[in-house]
């Protein structure tokens, strides 16, 4: 197929002025990511960058006083990206990875606690993250993948040609002796390491890795011999395996989990043999996200809790557990855009904060009592109306979501509403501010700042009421997804001054697919945006490559079982469609192929249906050109406009 980018739909004078001016504003807000404490809670380190740009750079400040944060001033003649800072034991010095002379080659570096005297203590020639100290500091471990690229199925898919079974890079983990220099992988070569802990402890599946990841199982690692023993195969995914500090037990976190990096489920402990397994959350109302061992009987997590965060201890002798702190934020460690680490003993913590209407800036302190260690967005405002808490029942259960108002509201006036639909299907809508580009958040705030509602949806099937809720669209997608969301709609339609002539609908990935479906089983809507979408389970199964996500929720694969297939597949429904629909996608989506986009698109245009579609080139499910990001925000907005004003 060919991919193409089609010209600007509608001429920019519709959105140009406000479209602009909001780009502008989210564009230079101040992001931070990968945030790192020291074990001694003095330093906090972060990876700081600006939405608009790709430039990565580290910083650390004192977490008392009033002391300025520091740029790790690591040499480089261009664009620099870092990733993933970590503090030694002792809180003396900061290891961190970093692309500075090499876009293409990341390197890890060490500089001291006040960001000075950096030094390059690697040679690689590969992908490298996650770098973890050794107990005694001597050693540094990171996965590696030799001679090939990594970073999972949310980047651009590279071209496959060739023998393609034969292309098979497995990341392991590799060690380096800091004073020696030396650098030696101790994993199996036949495994592919998504996680692991010192002693270390890792969940690893046999390659492709981007697929794997659904059925990968607990390993404990001989490092000596190199030698990988399975002592958990779970039912469902699993996430942050993580060393009791006695060694004698493993915490992870299990559950159904629709997308690696994105972690939730119910916290599990099992023995370092593999014996008596305990799930320690069973039917709580929430979804664990992250976790720290506090000592060898409590742990620390985060969770999804409705439509926000909370930070809980759980007691081991009696699987007892107390909330330390709740709000109306996304906090998680570990994964994808960690934002939140704890001290070694627990009761300090450093966190980027941001809701729909603040924008972020990074906080340390006694948990729940935190101060504002920076303030390089305080000058931000938002241009946007305000989020309020929604919540209504559908088919006996109780939905949650967020509605954010038009940043005028008038008296005696109604006004269009937009539903954006999360992906997943297992994640969850949660307050942040709406400044990414990448993940299509920032779409929220154009729309409000253009005179729409926004509804937010976490329909069944999302984290934050717990296992039983998330699992209740297995072998029925879209079906109740898509009555939760409806009565959402009619919520809102009761409560605020929604015309319910000017519905509109728009989602990415898994919102992308409901998106889809949505505008083939009902003609409510007027029009639709549809990012990443699958428009045919059954083609997908053969295109993506990812399919190992799609057995837990389907069941069985496509190859025996088509008919659950195709009972959720749009393209089966398409002669219902009236909706005037605009599909986008990546050229190079792994998740979502463009070819799915391309099928959907070419239905519509076949039946007559108003539609268009965009496929911005080279970029995968999370686009990374500034460029693309924005037009992709410019193009939505427009196709509302046309079509709800």
């Amino acid at each position: 197929m060919k991919h193409f980018l089609l010209a600007c739909l509608f001429p920019m004078a519709l959105t140009a002025e406000t479209m602009q001016q909001l780009t502008e504003q989210l564009g230079k807000t101040v992001l931070y990511s990968d945030v790192a404490l020291s074990p001694d809670r003095t330093h906090v380190a972060w990876v700081q960058s600006t939405a608009a740009t790709t430039s990565k750079q580290t910083h650390v400040r004192g977490t008392s006083g009033n002391a300025t944060a520091m740029l790790v001033k690591i040499p480089t003649t261009g664009e620099r990206t870092d990733f993933d800072p970590t503090w030694s034991p002792d809180s003396k010095t900061l290891a961190v990875f970093s692309s500075a002379g090499d876009k293409e080659q990341r390197q890890l570096w060490t500089v001291n606690a006040d960001g000075s005297d950096p030094k390059e203590i690697t040679n690689l020639k590969g992908y490298a993250a996650r770098p973890r100290w050794s107990h005694n500091g001597k050693q540094i471990a990171f996965l590696f993948v030799e001679g090939a690229g990594g970073g999972g199925p949310l980047m651009a898919a590279p071209t496959a040609t060739g023998v393609i079974d034969t292309a098979i890079h497995n990341q392991r983990i590799a060690v380096l002796d800091i004073a020696m220099g030396q650098l030696r992988q101790v994993s199996p070569v036949n495994l592919h390491i998504y996680d692991y802990d010192w002693s270390p402890v890792a969940t690893a599946a046999s390659g492709p890795g981007d697929n794997n990841w659904w059925i990968a199982q607990i390993y404990t690692i001989d490092i000596a011999k190199g030698n990988a023993t399975s002592i958990y195969k779970p039912s469902l995914q699993l996430a942050v395996p993580r060393w009791s500090p006695d060694g004698k037990s493993i915490a992870f976190i299990e559950g159904l989990m629709s997308d690696e990096g994105f972690h939730g489920g119910d916290l599990f402990t099992i023995s370092a043999a593999g014996h008596s397994l305990t799930n320690r959350t069973r039917g709580r109302k929430s979804s664990a996200s992250s976790l720290f061992w506090l000592a060898s009987d409590r742990i620390l997590f985060t969770e999804y809790v409705g439509g926000g965060s909370a930070i809980s201890e759980l007691t081991l002798a009696d699987n007892s557990v107390r909330t330390i702190w709740k709000g109306a934020e996304h906090l998680h460690a570990f994964g994808n855009f960690p934002n939140f680490a704890v001290s070694r003993d627990g009761k300090f913590a450093a966190a980027e904060r941001s809701t729909f209407e603040t924008p972020p800036e990074m906080w340390a302190g006694p948990i729940g009592d935190w101060h504002q260690l920076t303030s390089n967005n305080s000058g931000i405002r938002a241009s946007w109306g305000k989020a309020e808490n929604l919540e209504w029942t559908n088919d006996s259960f109780n939905i949650q979501g967020w509605l954010l108002s038009p940043a005028k509201v008038e008296s005696g006036q109604k006004y269009p509403i937009v539903v954006l639909i999360h992906g997943g299907p297992s994640s969850a809508e949660v307050p942040e501010w709406p400044a990414s580009f990448g993940m299509p958040r920032a779409i929220i705030a154009a729309l409000s700042s253009r005179g729409y509602y926004v509804l937010m949806p976490n329909p069944r099937g999302s984290y934050g009421q717990g296992e039983e809720f998330t699992r209740a669209n297995v072998k029925d997608f879209g079906a109740g997804d898509l009555r939760d969301i409806l009565a959402g709609v009619d919520a809102a339609i009761k409560k605020y001054p929604v015309d319910p002539a000017r519905l509109g609908v728009t989602g990415w990935s898994y919102g992308g697919y409901m998106t889809m479906w949505t505008v083939t089983q009902t003609n409510r809507f007027r029009g639709a945006v549809a990012g990443a979408g699958v428009g045919n389970w059954q083609s997908y199964y053969g295109q993506n490559l990812i399919d190992q996500w799609m057995i837990p929720f389907f069941g069985a694969s496509v190859y025996d079982d088509p008919a659950v297939y195709e009972k959720s597949s749009p393209i089966h429904y398409i002669k219902k469609v009236k909706t005037p629909t605009l599909v986008i996608v990546g050229e190079r989506d792994a998740e979502c192929p463009s070819s799915q986009s391309y099928e959907f698109w070419h239905a519509l245009k076949t039946l007559g249906v108003p539609t268009q579609l965009i496929v911005y080139p080279g970029e995968g499910h999370l686009f990374i050109k500034p460029a693309n990001q924005a037009d992709r925000m410019d193009q939505t907005v427009a196709w509302f406009d046309k079509y709800l004003k």
